[in-house]
């Protein structure tokens, strides 16, 4: 591993470290140091290091930098979202704040390039100056001669300076029409998985064997390695899911060795955070206690739907209330639920012959849009004008697919609607507004 680090200018015990630094990634760093040159040597004007997010494009010049000693300016043009603070930066790095002071409010590039030549004269290079642009691609944003002038930087300036851009697209996308100095590509291929398995290894848990987390990344990689090749995001999955992952060890349920068991238990939840690869909608912390909630569940809330944990608006919920009463209800009831006095009616009265069946078995009627509304406004605790936010409402909940448009869309003076959801769904969003829909429903009388 050390003979591809091999060079005369720099110790053996530095290359050393840089070689176990960098693992699965000695043949770049040994192309990077042959073009570099000796330390005292002038360098190639400028480097274009080109591949795809997380495949250790600046974790390398890094390393190298810092390790070798190497004056650098790392440049993050995220940070810097102008040329003035790009500037500063490069002055700062180098030469300190007195030659950072004397920009002006709105530097030009001939600004930069005369302070920079004024105080290289008086601290001239013993080594080769790297300047390190991340995230290079946004360049082509800014000035028109930014980009070319930071490619011959070293011809301007006179000194002995690399500019090296890490950037996620090709250099063809780069060249401006107008032409431009050619720097030196290198290409920085993406981690294969048997690569990425090593790298991630290396992060074993003190209180584990070496292969046991080995063999833990192993099954992490099966699931995850055909949805997602960052490093970044395999690492962060691979923190997440280990505690879960040894709960059977720690229990004394399985030994290290039983991978089977191990695979079964960890097997859903690996699933689950499938579906939430590269969003980071909850920090890891927040994941864990999301996770301990959902096994103290209690029974009966555990087979709702998944719409059971979608958060609706407190008017939304009414309505959705209300198209389910209107659903299983046979609309002469409706008098019986919602009106004070409506006088002393037994349920006998109201049953015909094909009505001895619940309507729960049956399932959803239709119902029109002014029925929706009239029940709406009879079971809300407030004073509601019928404005338009209620209507823009009911269009979400057939959005949310929680209601069912029946009727023809050229239907627009009564439009009609059935409710879609389950009966243990609207117990559990009726517990939310307090809101007892039982004493509601002609079948539970």
């Amino acid at each position: 591993m050390t003979a591809l680090l091999q060079h005369s200018g720099y110790e053996e015990e530095r290359l050393q470290r840089v070689a176990e630094l960098l693992p699965c990634r000695e043949v770049q760093a040994g192309m990077l140091l042959s073009l570099m040159g000796q330390p005292q040597q002038c360098s190639y004007p400028s480097i274009f290091i080109y591949g795809h997010r997380a495949s250790g494009k600046s974790h390398v010049m890094q390393v190298l930098l810092r390790e070798l000693e190497l004056p650098y300016a790392t440049v993050s043009c995220v940070e810097c979202v102008s040329v003035a603070l790009l500037f500063e930066q490069v002055l700062l790095s180098f030469f300190g704040c007195d030659a950072a002071s004397l920009l002006p409010r709105s530097p030009s590039l001939s600004d930069f390039v005369r302070i920079y030549r004024q105080h290289c004269s008086q601290t001239p290079a013993k080594q080769t100056r790297y300047i390190v642009m991340e995230k290079a691609e946004l360049l082509r944003d800014t000035d028109a001669n930014l980009l070319p002038a930071l490619l011959r930087l070293q011809e301007l300036v006179d000194d002995n300076v690399t500019v090296i851009l890490l950037s996620e697209i090709v250099w063809d996308k780069f060249r401006p029409n107008t032409g431009c100095f050619e720097p030196l590509l290198l290409h920085f291929p993406d981690y294969s998985k048997g690569e990425l398995q090593q790298i991630l290894s290396q992060d074993k848990h003190p209180s584990y064997s070496a292969e046991f987390y080995s063999s833990y990344i192993n099954i992490l990689l099966g699931v995850f390695y055909s949805v997602c090749r960052d490093l970044r995001e395999l690492r962060h999955l691979a923190a997440l899911n280990f505690s879960k992952f040894c709960e059977p060890l720690a229990e004394g349920k399985v030994k290290e060795t039983d991978t089977h068991k191990l695979w079964r238990n960890i097997e859903p939840h690996l699933k689950k955070a499938m579906q939430t690869v590269y969003l980071r909608e909850v920090s890891s912390l927040q994941w864990e206690q999301l996770q301990q909630m959902e096994e103290r569940e209690c029974g009966a809330l555990r087979g709702l739907s998944a719409h059971t944990h979608v958060e609706l608006p407190y008017y939304s919920k009414f309505l959705l209330i209300a198209a389910y009463l209107a659903s299983y209800n046979p609309a002469r009831t409706d008098k019986r639920f919602f009106l004070k006095h409506h006088g002393k009616i037994r349920k006998t009265n109201f049953l015909k012959k094909n009505e001895k069946t619940s309507n729960h078995l049956l399932g959803p009627k239709p119902f029109p849009l002014d029925r929706l509304l009239a029940i709406f406004y009879s079971v809300v605790d407030s004073r509601v004008a019928p404005t338009a936010s209620i209507f823009s409402q009911i269009s979400s909940l057939v959005t949310l697919q929680l209601l069912t448009k029946v009727s023809h869309d050229d239907q627009l003076d009564a439009p009609k609607y059935k409710c879609a959801v389950s009966m243990d769904f609207i117990c559990a969003i009726s517990r939310t507004v307090n809101f007892e829909i039982i004493k509601y429903l002609y079948d539970f009388l």
